[in-house]
């Protein structure tokens, strides 16, 4: 006879798998074919055998692949080990660690900065730490899971304002007396990018502080990214799994708030540190992508190319100007089919279904860096429109995505 929980998970497994929602995971490996050298070959791995360009990576600029910073990785662990050993309180802080967080306050503007494993532990930590029962918060409907699951926690009221809408915000932190704003930079299911300027004038004008989530948008977008960022935005967080390529977060703010969290964030007090290996790896990183601005303008070229190609092949996308190009699908199981014939053809993108997004926006993710060639976008292109053909799917248009998802 069958446990309760067992049951339990049975039958939700059954439910998922029926709905197209169930989550499973693919064991991808290494193209050995590909020169990780070539700067001109995309991004690819090998899984079951087969090699597929990866149009699903939010390695924005290449950086993963680059081996300088291959070399620095190795140096941090022939310097530091390959872990920390403990939490930052006790031993798992070092030089290495202040030396991420100084260059990170130096390319933002910020007083200090906080190290974390993950951007989830990043956001998760900071909304459950920094407010409590008393506050009520304002936020972006769109805003990333990581930050709604630490709202929860925290128990503040939560109040969401439509998807990037002034007016909208406006009217939430008239009525209410709240004690912050939280928006994305980019957003990582629309890819379109928030009016940070604007709100941030918002929020000063309603005395409460501005919460960007900068993961998709650090070391990528030009504007408040850079030492005038905290100017305009009082929290940031910042990630390294995305154009930096590499693993980590960390959270920008002022000295006060640093050390506040020191003292109270249970996921900083509590978990082994990031190692200084990574922290390391995370410094050259940043030097690097500094260094190397051409591959911010590689990375616009492609996007460029990527609409225009798509334009041309009548393939409707959600309007994003940034390296997140949606394309609404609406139908879980429609999104897999579709997804499932580019992988027949040798391009992997994401297929994003609720909860993720929306019931009835499930779509496809296609992410674009600064590694992919040309002829590898042309293609992709290419196969995604002969795919909806084939496949008969009753395509939204952009303007009845944009629409209906707000």
């Amino acid at each position: 006879m069958s446990s309760l929980l067992e049951t339990k998970i049975a039958a939700r497994q059954h439910a998922l798998r029926e709905q197209g929602l169930l989550r499973q995971r693919k064991v991808l490996g290494v193209d050995h074919t590909l020169n990780t050298n070539a700067s001109t070959s995309s991004p690819r791995f090998v899984f079951e055998g087969r090699a597929y360009v990866n149009f699903s990576s939010n390695d924005y600029l290449g950086l993963s692949r680059v081996p300088e910073l291959a070399e620095a990785l190795h140096l941090g662990a022939q310097t530091y080990g390959v872990g920390s050993g403990a939490s930052p309180l006790v031993t798992g802080y070092s030089d290495a660690h202040l030396a991420l967080e100084r260059k990170l306050c130096d390319l933002t503007g910020h007083e200090a900065a906080l190290l974390f494993c993950s951007g989830f532990s990043a956001n998760t930590a900071l909304m459950k730490t920094l407010f409590d029962q008393h506050d009520i918060v304002v936020a972006d409907k769109l805003v990333h899971a990581s930050i709604i699951d630490g709202l929860q926690d925290s128990g503040a009221q939560l109040k969401r304002f439509l998807h990037n809408s002034l007016e909208s915000a406006e009217r939430l932190l008239a009525r209410h007396h709240a004690s912050a704003l939280i928006t994305e930079s980019v957003f990582s299911m629309d890819g379109d990018c928030a009016p940070i300027a604007q709100l941030s004038a918002l929020c000063r004008q309603h005395h409460a502080w501005l919460v960007v989530d900068d993961a998709h948008g650090f070391a990528v977008l030009d504007g408040y990214h850079n030492a005038e960022a905290a100017k305009l935005i009082d929290v940031q967080v910042v990630t390294f799994g995305k154009a930096l390529g590499c693993q980590g977060a960390a959270v920008l703010g002022s000295q006060a708030l640093i050390d506040f969290l020191v003292s109270n964030a249970r996921e900083y007090i509590y978990s082994t540190a990031l190692s200084p290996a990574n922290a390391a790896l995370a410094l050259a990183a940043t030097q690097y992508s500094t260094a190397h601005p051409e591959l911010q303008q590689q990375l616009l070229e492609n996007i460029k190319l990527f609409k225009r190609l798509c334009r041309e092949a009548n393939v409707p996308l959600l309007g994003s100007d940034t390296a997140i190009q949606p394309l609404i699908i609406g139908d879980a199981l429609q999104t897999l089919q579709v997804a499932e014939k580019l992988r027949a053809a040798g391009i992997w993108v994401g297929a994003i279904r609720p909860p993720t997004v929306p019931v009835g926006s499930a779509r496809l993710r296609i992410t674009l860096t600064a590694a992919h060639a040309a002829e590898d976008i042309a293609a992709c292109v290419a196969q995604l429109a002969q795919v909806l053909s084939l496949v008969g799917v009753p395509l939204v248009t952009e303007r009845q995505a944009t629409d209906e998802h707000r």
